[in-house]
């Protein structure tokens, strides 16, 4: 055993010795003072990461879960460091559980986004699964959280959750959640999970799908929406799959092969039902599927997903609206063996199409090691793998991945969750923050603020037109990777443009605004005009209280 891991070593070594002056992914994790791993309970499950501008001063932070270990709130220093901020942040309740994913949104409509957390079990009390209640943190806006858990109904939702995804199905303007549950009942030890495990009926469990009344408590109406599915859920990403303005749902269900397939279900709005068209559009994978990058890999103006698994990952393509999705892995030259998690679609050089960052890990404790991937665009539907080339290679045991501008330069870095190893294990694992070093062309990033919609845009999409080219991308809501949350401010790189002909945002309750003739290389901040309907209700308010108080008035009645 020895010789083998003194082997793998050298191998790591001297190929990272080869490539070292092909870099332009730089890691600057200890330069950033981020000293973080994540330690499991009982195998492999965790962790998830959380990019959050938690004082709103154009400069984002993260919030990172531990499992087993304390989590971790990184304030950024606007300098390339972070600070852990944690114990004075009003989250140290997290400190009773073993956490695992985490996401943000301002369900209160306050302007500031809270946190959610989910759990799978107290650190300090043995529990027989469903275990303990995910938790819900508000913000203060001065740095600081309050538990919220109790005030807005979710203390008596016990279950052993993986991902969480915010969006808003029934554009009333606050964030609803869609929570993954991977058990309903099981007793033994979690290291223990394999296919003999997933037999027994009694196992599975619905996810949870909570619709936020008024930004003032969640009520779980997964009956009430038509949902009768159960699976070992891990987690799901909403996304407008079909274009007509509302948001659907895609569901990631480990041993879909055995149990239940990931489902695709189609939000009929106005009505308060979802419809599982996963069948019809060959969506029903049959996979160990873990997490979705969500993405528009040729500029069709249709989104994409690229599915994380065990052994081989899935490229699934939008045809349109009359046709089902084409599974083109093997077409865009993604058919490589890994275990897979966290997955992201950006443009990282800027050359104006999506490039896609994977993060892989074993399945701890077996501590076998495998590198990250890291696809590069190469247009017309093909990828090259260049993880290496590049200085992406990380061996660690990757779970969640997150893109963010940390630096605030233009264009997206990387952070990984790492996983710390149970048995011996020939490398580093430790969580990770790369910077990109790799752009070249022209940028524009977008952030939203909404009105009427969520105070980020949650749940909306952004389309650019640049000539006869279309980019589009949606608002990450959160588990479009796995267990974690990208930036909510939407990046687009565009190679030589020089101008935006027109930027049209299709906020979460289906209405559209329109920008023209926008410059490159800005943060542009887009502030939602309500729809006109809103102001006719304004008016009809308005008017009715005048009438209303004239009657009173000339009955005396006031």
């Amino acid at each position: 055993m020895k010789t083998k891991n003194l082997l793998i070593v050298l191998f790591l070594s001297i190929n990272g010795f080869c490539v070292f002056s092909q870099k332009t992914f730089i890691d600057v994790t200890k330069e950033s003072k981020i000293n973080h791993v994540f330690e499991v309970y009982e195998g492999m499950f965790g962790g998830g990461a959380c990019v959050i501008d938690i004082n709103n001063d154009g400069y984002e932070d993260l919030y990172i879960t531990s499992g087993m270990l304390d989590d971790q709130l990184l304030l950024n220093n606007k300098n390339g460091t972070f600070t852990n901020v944690f114990e004075k942040s009003g989250l140290t309740k997290t400190k009773n559980y073993v956490t695992q994913g985490v996401v943000a949104a301002d369900v209160n409509k306050d302007g500031f986004r809270d946190l959610f957390i989910t759990t799978i079990t107290l650190k300090n009390k043995k529990q027989q699964i469903p275990r303990a209640e995910n938790l819900l943190f508000l913000n203060n806006g001065n740095g600081t959280f309050k538990d919220a858990t109790k005030d807005f109904g979710l203390e008596n939702l016990n279950s052993f959750c993986t991902a969480a995804s915010f969006g808003d199905v029934n554009a009333d303007g606050f964030p609803d959640l869609y929570i993954g549950n991977y058990f309903n009942q099981y007793e033994g030890k979690l290291s223990l999970i394999n296919d003999a495990t997933v037999v027994g009926a009694n196992q599975i469990a619905k996810g949870y799908l909570l619709i936020n009344k008024g930004g003032k408590k969640f009520v779980d109406e997964y009956e009430d929406y038509g949902l009768s599915h159960k699976g070992f859920g891990f987690g799901g990403v909403f996304t407008d799959f079909d274009n007509d303005g509302d948001q659907d749902l895609i569901i990631n269900h480990d041993f879909g092969y055995k149990r239940t397939p990931d489902l695709l279900l189609e939000n009929l709005y106005p009505k308060a039902k979802f419809r599982d068209v996963a069948e019809i559009k060959k969506m029903d994978l049959k996979i160990n599927s873990m997490g979705t990058a969500v993405g528009d890999i040729n500029n069709d103006g249709l989104m994409d997903y690229y599915f994380t698994n065990i052994r081989f990952n899935n490229m699934m393509v939008n045809q349109g609206p009359e046709k089902p999705f084409a599974n083109k892995t093997k077409d865009a030259n993604m058919t490589f063996i890994a275990i897979s998690w966290g997955a992201n679609f950006a443009d990282f050089d800027h050359d104006g199409d999506l490039d896609l960052y994977v993060s892989n890990g074993d399945l701890n404790p077996n501590c076998v090691p495998m590198a990250d991937f890291y696809f590069e665009n190469q247009g017309k539907g093909n990828f090259i793998e260049k993880a290496r080339d590049l200085g992406l290679n990380d061996y660690g045991i990757g779970r969640g991945s997150v893109l963010f501008d940390f630096d605030n330069d233009g264009d997206m870095d990387i952070l990984t969750v790492n996983q710390k190893p149970v048995l011996d294990y020939p490398t580093e694992s430790f969580t990770r923050l790369i910077r990109n070093d790799a752009a070249h062309g022209n940028w524009l990033k977008i952030k939203l603020k909404g009105v009427h919609n969520e105070a980020f845009g949650v749940g909306s999409k952004i389309e650019l037109k640049v000539g006869d080219t279309i980019y589009l991308k949606e608002i990450d809501g959160g588990a479009s990777s796995h267990l974690s949350q990208n930036s909510l401010i939407t990046h687009f790189g565009l190679g030589s443009a020089s101008k935006i002909d027109q930027i049209t945002v299709t906020w979460a309750d289906g209405h559209q605004q329109t920008l023209t003739n926008q410059n490159v290389n800005q943060v542009l901040e887009i502030v939602e005009i309500p729809k006109k309907e809103s102001y006719w209700m304004y008016w009809l308010i308005g008017a009715l209280i005048l009438v209303l108080g004239g009657y009173f008035l000339k009955n005396k009645y006031l």
